[in-house]
């Protein structure tokens, strides 16, 4: 397995599998496919541009791209010492695998590299216990959750806010 930075060059393959993550797993984002499949390819191209504030990790088995996560870091001054994880996602081949903890651990060691960075906040699903041990195993910290944090219909869904803290 190889894990690197994502470039505007992979736009076709990383809508693939974000569009396969949003059909599979559609409680755990909060886009949609509907919304998602319809944004033009230059856009896609533009977000996955890594800056001194984003980027976008993918993990590749044979060129073939399996594993997705995104460094946000915030922009407003006043909090620019905290960072956000989005959009991680494992094809559920190579879950169980160690892909997903491999994708974080680099997200953690390319984030420390932001200067004044403390900590990376996410969110998830209150009930997705599997990703959840992942990030705990990396040092992610459960302090709240948020009910009803997301809607579908009549169906809602809670969300877990963890911390890792760098200093």
């Amino acid at each position: 397995m190889k894990i690197r930075i994502l470039d505007s060059a992979d736009a076709e393959i990383y809508r693939e599998l974000r569009l396969k993550s949003l059909k599979e797993n559609p409680e755990a984002f909060l886009t949609t496919y509907e919304i998602e499949k319809d944004k033009p390819i230059e856009q896609l191209q533009r977000n996955l541009i890594a800056s001194d504030n984003r980027f976008t990790l993918g993990a590749f088995i044979n060129s073939e791209l399996i594993g997705i996560v995104t460094f946000v870091r915030e922009s407003n001054s006043k909090i620019s010492h905290k960072g956000n994880v989005y959009a991680m996602y494992v094809s559920p081949e190579f879950r169980e695998k160690g892909i997903g903890k491999s994708l974080i651990q680099e997200l953690v060691i390319k984030a420390k590299q932001f200067d004044g960075l403390e900590q990376i906040n996410l969110t998830i699903i209150s009930n997705n216990d599997a990703a959840k041990r992942l990030y705990e195993t990396a040092g992610f910290v459960t302090y709240g959750t948020e009910q009803n944090a997301l809607k579908t219909g009549y169906q809602y869904w809670d969300e877990d806010l963890m911390v890792l803290r760098l200093l």
